[in-house]
């Protein structure tokens, strides 16, 4: 008799997925939201509640698209503030579950939960409690999708919202994963939906049936390779965990224009230091600044300028900022402008950092740190720029909790 030394394939991927977290802080916040069609933003949708998905309101559409399909909706401005506090509580409930926690985005991680197969109960009875206890202790709702890889418990977290719990087996994972929908698919984006519609094929079971060398002709070497992979069940079965963050950033959506030069400058440079000052906080330097915008007809723009040595200055990164804006004005211009967004990338450690000799005025390495202190002691609002305070510091789009 044949006795396999591998150990059993074991569902112990949990993918926790925070249900319109924007709005659902806002109706949790302010019991006269909830039941109603919410949108948070300021010209542009940045979340909506699920009262307000169902009636067509989709996140990116302009305000006056989403009024003229929900004529009661309830428009509310972001508070960020509350948001990574919210974050940052739930994330606290996912490292208090396991140590293993992959963090992706501010409202979504992975969760290996296999090393508690002896000491803990069952992966989705581990995923009901965790639901429950983000509901009893943050009063928001999540989903949970819980199965062998991350690919397919990222599935299932989607096929489970609103507020669910789906387990996928694994002597199971093809009847649940063919009969979905291509736009299901983790990875599987509009156009490449677009395009295998194209051929006829609607499900996961359709590619399923097609050889590799089929999907690469159809959507080149790695996509094919990639959505092949997918299919047949072959994606990573690890979280990954201990990476440092490769970028820190945030955006802005400003709505549609024209907008004042003066006005995106100064939502630029407050980007900036929002960003700035989460560097620090994480006792990182960066060598690259990149420009994200997008414009009124949806089309997009990246620019991006790189230092001789990484830098914490965020005199240095705001005039690297701007200077990439202004190399554009002519096209924004032209097309109107309606996101702007800035990352920090090539980030390093602080512990060792290049001096710059201060030739051209003082260093204001101490006004960085001083503000820091401030913001850290006071708020975030504490000191901020005359320039925003005409108009409001904007919605700015906060990344992962540092």
């Amino acid at each position: 008799m044949f006795v396999s030394d591998s150990p059993p394939r074991r569902a112990a991927i949990l993918h926790a997925d925070l249900d319109a977290f924007y709005a659902s802080v806002e109706q949790r916040d302010d019991p006269r939201l909830r039941g109603h069609p919410v949108a948070v933003g300021g010209g542009v949708v940045l979340a909506c509640s699920y009262e307000a998905k169902r009636r067509g309101v989709k996140t990116a559409m302009s305000g006056r698209q989403a009024r003229a399909l929900c004529p009661d909706l309830i428009e509310v401005r972001p508070r960020f503030d509350a948001y990574v506090e919210a974050s940052r509580a739930v994330f606290e409930l996912f490292h208090a579950t396991t140590p293993q926690v992959q963090g992706v985005s501010i409202d979504e991680a992975f969760l290996d939960v296999a090393g508690l197969h002896r000491i803990d109960v069952p992966p989705v009875d581990i995923a009901a409690r965790l639901r429950r206890q983000v509901r009893e202790q943050v009063g928001l709702p999540i989903t949970v999708g819980v199965a062998r890889t991350p690919f397919l418990a990222k599935v299932a977290s989607r096929v489970g919202k609103p507020d669910g719990l789906v387990l996928v087996p694994p002597d199971a994972e093809d009847a649940f994963l063919h009969p979905l929908p291509l736009e299901l698919l983790w990875g599987v984006g509009e156009v490449t939906a677009a395009k295998l519609h194209g051929y006829g094929l609607r499900t996961a079971g359709d590619v399923a049936m097609l050889p590799e060398s089929v999907l690469v002709g159809a959507l080149g070497p790695a996509a094919g390779r990639h959505l092949h992979a997918v299919v047949h069940g072959r994606t990573p079965e690890h979280v990954v965990t201990g990476r440092r963050r490769g970028s820190i950033g945030a955006q802005r959506a400003i709505g549609h224009g024209p907008h004042d030069p003066e006005f995106v400058h100064a939502a630029l440079l407050g980007l900036v230091d929002r960003v700035c000052r989460r560097m620090r906080t994480a006792h990182r330097t960066a060598r690259t600044v990149v420009l994200r915008l997008r414009f009124e007809d949806y089309t997009r723009a990246t620019r991006s300028r790189s230092f001789t040595h990484a830098t914490a200055s965020g005199a240095d990164l705001a005039a690297a900022a701007v200077g990439l804006l202004d190399s554009v004005a002519p096209l924004v211009r032209e097309r109107g402008l309606t996101l702007v967004g800035v990352a920090l990338t090539n980030l390093e450690s602080d512990a060792v950092v290049q001096p710059q000799l201060a030739l051209d005025g003082p260093d204001t390495g101490l006004l960085d740190s001083t503000l820091d202190s401030l913001a850290d002691r006071f708020g975030k609002s504490t000191v901020t720029r005359a320039s925003l305070l005409r108009r409001g510091e904007g919605i700015a789009v906060p990344q992962l909790p540092d």
